[in-house]
């Protein structure tokens, strides 16, 4: 009995390290990958073994589940809490939308466009029904200024502003995920190019290399440059390595600046049994301030669309 007590100890402290193991050192393969999206509801779990094995006094197991349950909980908690960030300069209110191959409900849309004033929308998985619904319904008039490359099924995107777009063009992943970009010069601040990003999703083995590919391939951070905000769905987590490699470049996950990082953005909002996951970002140049993030809600998508409003750097100091 007694030693059956010590390998359950050891057997439920084990997974735990492991886990811990991959994401600290960005070893995620295969299913690994889509397993890894679930890592805040793993770190919670991490207590449970250390429980136990403290409970049983198995004092080596705890001290193994312990250092799982640390490391764990350092890299997901500071996004429930967020950090200091520099709110001062020009405002730029950005949202972000998949709508699952257009079915996303359009009036909804424009009605968050209205509601929270929104200078720039991306719009990912956007086809030629869409584009014409949302016109429809007055976005044309609320945002005349865009970049449209609307297409059947999953592929297209969308960029439309306030303020009127130049360098504006579509650009296309590796994986056949199309992404809108274009530069905006807000009242008083840097010019800025948004890109609404959409990279392939990891949803099958043989997909995860252009998934890969196509996060790798997102533009870099310009911070002696260019201001720089990419907006979009990016099939990715904060504990996925190839965005963290694209935020060690010069960016920020607005969410975790503000504290709302651990807001589900995708799973269960079209009726999979699936825990939210977080995998619709804002990243900002470093030199954007994040004054607040909100999900939102979209009735027809998978995802909720993601508002930020941002505090862009002065036009004299952008670079």
């Amino acid at each position: 009995m007694v030693r059956g007590l010590t390998v359950l100890c050891w057997a439920v402290a084990v997974p735990g390290v492991l886990w811990a193991a991959v994401r600290l050192l960005g070893l995620e393969r295969g299913p690994l990958v889509q397993l890894l999206a679930f890592t805040p509801y793993v770190a919670v779990a991490s207590l449970v073994p250390l429980a136990l094995a403290l409970a049983l006094r198995r004092w080596w197991p705890a001290g193994v589940a312990a250092v799982a349950a640390v490391a764990l909980i350092a890299v997901v908690a500071p996004r429930a809490f967020g950090g200091t960030t520099d709110a001062e300069g020009p405002t730029l209110r950005v949202l972000t939308a998949n709508l699952l191959a257009g079915a996303g409900d359009a009036e909804t849309l424009v009605r968050l466009v209205r509601e929270h004033e929104v200078d720039v929308l991306a719009v990912q998985e956007f086809t030629p029904d869409a584009a014409a619904r949302l016109d429809a319904l007055g976005l044309s008039e609320l945002m005349p200024h865009r970049r449209l490359n609307p297409i059947v099924g999953t592929q297209g995107s969308a960029l439309y502003s306030r303020f009127p777009l130049t360098g504006t063009g579509v650009r296309e992943n590796p994986g056949g995920f199309t992404q809108a970009y274009g530069t905006l010069t807000a009242p008083g601040a840097s010019p800025t190019t948004v890109e609404s990003v959409h990279p392939m999703a990891p949803s099958a083995l043989e997909r995860l290399r252009d998934w890969e590919r196509d996060l790798d391939g997102q533009p870099r951070a310009t911070p002696d440059g260019p201001v720089r905000v990419l907006a979009g769905d990016f099939n990715a987590t904060l504990d996925h390595a190839p965005l963290r490699r694209l935020l060690a470049s010069g960016y920020r996950d607005a969410a975790d600046a503000a504290g709302a990082g651990l807001t589900g953005t995708w799973g269960p909002y079209d009726g999979d049994r699936i825990p939210p996951v977080t995998i619709d970002h804002v990243l900002v140049d470093r030199r954007v301030g994040v004054r607040d993030v909100s999900v939102l809600r979209l009735p027809g998508s998978d995802h909720r669309p993601v508002f930020a409003e941002l505090a862009l750097p002065r036009g004299d100091l952008g670079g």
